[in-house]
């Protein structure tokens, strides 16, 4: 069975972004080993899933990108969780409209590599409250933004992680990976 794979980044103090919705990180270049990772970890992916609005900006984004971020971001199929769209013209996209948990579930029961999701905050919370996320990739980000979108809001329950890797890197940031405990 697959895994799902929340995969963030995150400020210092919980925050998936600012109140605009933008990443003041404030991190001026990017780490070889960060990209490095990254790289590795979207081509790991079995499919990259997201909500509406996230999805609506990669889409916008990607297709024309000659990032090295793009390649996989356009050719390994992508799920987009919403209830109002009606067209998904990115390659490689499928619309789940029903109930989150039986989605997720029919998606896990399917051959292939993880399932990796990006959000945005709402997505990614509805995610950790019905249980359905099986490791997060926080990208934590040496900057404390006082306010903002948080990653767990609206928990039944404290949520309670195990540590399996952390990597500090020059400019501050640190990939840590959880486990829900059993």
């Amino acid at each position: 069975m697959r895994r799902l794979i929340l995969q963030t980044g995150i400020s210092i103090d919980g925050y998936v972004a600012a109140l605009d919705k933008s990443h003041p990180w404030g991190v001026p270049r990017q780490d070889e080993g960060i990209k490095r990772w990254v790289l590795d970890s979207v081509w790991g992916a079995g499919a990259h899933l997201m909500g509406r609005v996230t999805y609506e900006e990669m889409a916008a984004t990607w297709p024309m990108s000659t990032s090295d971020y793009a390649a996989p971001m356009n050719e390994i199929p992508k799920v987009v969780f919403s209830k109002t769209l009606q067209r998904a013209d990115w390659s490689e996209t499928r619309i789940a409209g029903g109930d989150l948990s039986e989605e997720i579930g029919r998606l896990k029961r399917e051959p292939g590599k993880d399932l990796i999701a990006y959000g945005g905050a709402t997505f990614d919370q509805a995610l950790t409250r019905l249980g359905l996320v099986d490791e997060y990739r926080l990208m934590v980000q040496p900057a404390a933004l006082g306010a903002g979108l948080p990653l767990f809001k609206d928990l039944p329950a404290p949520l309670h992680l195990e540590l399996v890797e952390a990597t500090t890197y020059s400019t501050g940031v640190a990939i840590h990976v959880y486990r829900p405990r059993s």
